[in-house]
């Protein structure tokens, strides 16, 4: 299984935090740094290292990084309909798409199937996928108050070992893809679970294609 570990979170958490402290003058046309955005910056960045630091899981640092380092968290009654609200947005966005949307408690399951994830032994992101991840990535940029757990999964075909792999890759492809999109790197982690978790029979080319896929869940940030 892979995830994104604390070292690697800071050093895309500094990269983000310090690229918004440069702006493009309108006069001259040229970067500039502003020194009080490097105040917020860092500020923001020394919250989320402590956040990092504490939690007794990935889960837990992550949601404590990014209320330390400003984002806010949600409360009481206001989490169902957050997520009532996004699950809403997603099925409008991805309908037709062939992703199925589903709610576990207030986290929301986004399975992607394999005809319109990756090609077969590929972690390339296929032509088709990307219109759905940008469908994701409108939603979850509007609705920044959750984590976005990225799964990777593949059918028995080949070794435990490269599926293993594979899945893992592929999950960090997506994620990968989103953090270029400008998603808070704090917000992503990559999990491979290779042949672990089938939905259906490997005996069957239908049920190895339902096997592989990706499997997004998005989690509220409690307060």
């Amino acid at each position: 299984m892979f995830k994104l570990n604390r070292p690697a979170a800071l050093v895309l958490l500094s990269s983000f935090a310090l690229s918004a402290c440069t702006t493009v003058n309108p006069y001259t046309n040229q970067s500039q740094t502003s020194k009080a955005a490097i105040g917020a910056g860092v500020g923001a960045l020394a919250g989320a290292v402590i956040g990092l630091i504490s939690g007794d899981d990935s889960r837990e640092r992550r949601k404590r990084a990014l209320i330390g380092a400003g984002l806010g968290g949600l409360a009481g009654g206001s989490v169902g309909y957050y997520m009532d609200v996004q699950e809403a947005k997603l099925r409008q966005q991805l309908s037709g798409t062939g992703v199925s949307v589903t709610r576990q408690g207030n986290n929301i399951v986004l399975n992607m199937p394999s005809n319109i994830t990756f090609g077969v032994n590929s972690s390339s992101i296929s032509g088709n996928f990307f219109n759905v991840l940008n469908s994701v990535d409108l939603v979850v940029k509007e609705y920044d108050k959750t984590l976005i757990e990225i799964m990777g999964h593949t059918d028995s075909s080949g070794s435990g070992e490269y599926n293993q792999s594979l899945s893992e890759r592929r999950a960090v492809s997506v994620s990968q893809y989103f953090s270029s999109r400008g998603v808070n790197p704090l917000r992503l982690a990559t999990y491979g679970y290779g042949e672990n978790y089938p939905v259906a029979s490997n005996d069957s080319e239908q049920g190895r294609s339902q096997n592989r896929r990706v499997e997004i869940v998005l989690v509220p940030i409690t307060s």
